[in-house]
């Protein structure tokens, strides 16, 4: 198979990062194309014709046979890696057999994408600000009111991943969303099992392939040293 795979990215996006450790544990070949979110380049007008909303991710995919197809919201892209690359890696879903535990991936993976990933997007961040409001403590309340609710849903699924113990869509948002939280001085030990997703999720080879500070666009101060 013939496959072209392009992720346009910027190496702090966590809804990036949840495609980059997809490709990895999918073990599917993928250009970079940077996006320098504090430049501007998302509102440029190259940008904008591939991904209107003027944000990163954007998948791009083209397959042997088939016209390309740009995917430019991060879950719709981790479902589209699930169905297209079924026999590659985890199946980042539970089978279509047992729709229940497909509701909780999905629901777990809205609770990081609705209630968390919001109040940390850089556009979100500057509208607060221009209202006066302490920006990084306003983010760090209502990201840990997600995570409360995150905790208190995956005690009911949990194994060493959040539902049971194969990596799923969940864990894709959940560990780029726990590195966001970090930095912003969210203590996840206050979410035990959730923290303990996390530091199983961190072991895994294609998290850490995926990691922000492990990027060819992270800057040298930000840099994983060896």
């Amino acid at each position: 198979m013939s496959d072209t795979v392009t992720l346009h990215t910027y190496f702090r996006s966590s809804c990036s990062a949840r495609l980059r450790i997809a490709l990895h544990l999918k073990q599917v070949p993928f250009t970079s194309v940077y996006v320098n979110l504090l430049k501007g380049e998302q509102s440029s007008p190259a940008h904008l014709a591939i991904n209107p909303s003027g944000t990163v991710p954007a998948l791009v995919i083209q397959r042997e046979s088939k016209a390309p197809v740009t995917i430019t919201q991060s879950l719709a892209a981790l479902e589209y890696l699930a169905e297209a690359f079924p026999e590659q890696g985890p199946a980042l879903l539970p089978p279509a057999s047992d729709p229940e535990s497909r509701a909780v991936v999905r629901t777990l993976a809205d609770i990081i994408s609705c209630d968390i990933q919001p109040v940390t997007n850089l556009r979100i961040l500057k509208r607060v600000g221009q209202l006066g409001v302490e920006r990084a403590e306003w983010s760090k309340d209502l990201m840990e009111d997600g995570f409360r609710a995150y905790e208190a849903a995956v005690k009911k699924s949990a194994g060493k991943f959040s539902v049971g113990d194969s990596i799923t869509i969940a864990d894709l948002c959940l560990i780029p969303a726990a590195w966001g939280a970090q930095r912003f001085g969210v203590d996840l030990g206050q979410f035990p099992v959730t923290n303990e997703i996390v530091k199983n999720l961190e072991m895994e080879e294609a998290v850490k392939k995926g990691h922000w500070r492990s990027q060819e666009d992270t800057p040298e101060e930000f840099r994983i040293k060896e």
